[in-house]
């Protein structure tokens, strides 16, 4: 299941001068739906700056997360659409122009709350319609989400 995507987690047609800065507004996102603390952006910097950018996960689609831990309040999405697109590093998926940011109190919740992204992603349009949207409305669409957007 999806966490929450309240509209306080959707940022439309923002600017980041680099891949850090696009992971920091997801994470102010997530912050400011109450689903992170601030600290939860460095956290998702540190796991794409050990791990690498894996977290670009199609074309054009980055999915910034870290660990459960104390940055983690609740399970919550964010999404960020970005003006310009900006590069990760990944040899194939840059560059990216819709952010996620996702936080999860529980490692199994990480795994299901995939699961319903890929089934999201699996229709080839979602991307470019999430990149193109100039609504929260038109993003919680593409998100198919149709629960408590407060």
């Amino acid at each position: 299941m999806l966490p929450p995507l309240p509209e306080s987690a959707v940022t439309i047609g923002a600017s980041a001068a680099t891949w850090r800065d696009a992971v920091r507004l997801a994470g102010d996102a997530l912050a400011r739906s109450g689903a992170a603390t601030p600290a939860f952006a460095d956290e998702m910097i540190r796991v794409i700056e050990e791990f690498g950018p894996y977290v670009v996960i199609a074309p054009g689609l980055a999915l910034a997360h870290a660990r459960p831990g104390p940055e983690t309040l609740r399970n919550g999405l964010a999404v960020v659409t970005l003006v310009e697109p900006v590069a990760f590093g990944h040899a194939h998926n840059d560059p990216v122009r819709v952010v996620l940011g996702l936080s999860v109190t529980h490692a199994n919740s990480h795994i299901e709350a995939i699961a319903d992204l890929a089934n999201i992603f699996n229709d080839a349009s979602a991307i470019p319609r999430l990149a193109e949207a100039r609504t929260i409305d038109e993003v919680l669409a593409v998100m198919n989400w149709d629960g408590d957007t407060a």
